[in-house]
């Protein structure tokens, strides 16, 4: 489990050194030693290895990691390049053609977000093999605190992107008045079309962006 090494340690680096992340890893050192957990270990702190903190421009804040088999990859909502698209994403992806003209790609690999600047955060960052929010109030979500309150510290314009209510009850942890709070629900097939669709998140993220001086994220995910 490597620890990060980035602009990310000055901010939250002293989370690794609280008594709740000591509890949390040595949990987290039983889970691994005695079943499956995903994503793996070396994989749980991608998010933050792949968009530093100086380079956030949007943090789109999932739930936990996928729990099947050769999905979770340590980025919210993004699978590895060879695995089916899961139906959330699907569903993103429809909301980006609708709103941007985005092509739906053949795959789920998110990185080329995460390099433009959207840090794919999930609020539990680890999970027990087919067993959905089974590390839930373990001590994650007092780090991934920690993360968002680092982010909404910067004084810089940022996105939040808060699809479903677990990512909206953080609303209250964002005040910075540089910043711009987007909710809607969650993409999921059970409630996509309750404001999902047509939330145009994309395009309205872009634009504050673009009209406070900075570059714009490239949505479109390539083909493989």
């Amino acid at each position: 489990m490597p620890k990060i090494s980035n602009d990310w340690l000055g901010t939250i680096g002293e989370e690794f050194e609280k008594p709740y992340y000591l509890n949390l890893r040595q949990f987290l050192l039983r889970e691994y030693r005695s079943g499956k957990v995903f994503p793996a270990a070396d994989d749980i702190f991608n998010a933050f290895h792949f968009t530093p903190l100086k380079e956030v421009k949007i943090l789109l804040l999932g739930q936990d990691p996928y729990h099947n088999e050769n999905q979770a990859m340590g980025l919210s909502f993004a699978v590895p390049p060879a695995q089916d698209i899961p139906p959330s994403l699907v569903n993103i992806y429809k909301e980006l053609a609708d709103d941007l003209g985005c092509r739906i790609p053949n795959n789920g690999n998110l990185k080329k977000w995460a390099d433009e600047g959207v840090l794919l955060l999930n609020t539990v960052l680890t999970v027990r093999a087919h067993q959905a929010y089974s590390h839930q109030g373990q001590g994650w979500e007092q780090f991934t605190d920690a993360v968002i309150s680092a982010v909404n510290a910067q004084d810089r314009p940022i996105v939040y992107f808060l699809w479903g209510r677990p990512a909206q009850a953080k609303r209250s942890m964002l005040n910075n008045p540089k910043h711009l709070v987007l909710e809607a629900p969650h993409p999921s097939p059970l409630s996509a079309y309750r404001g999902f669709f047509g939330c145009k998140h994309f395009s309205r993220a872009n634009d504050f962006l673009q009209s406070n001086g900075v570059s714009p994220i490239d949505w479109q995910i390539e083909n493989i």
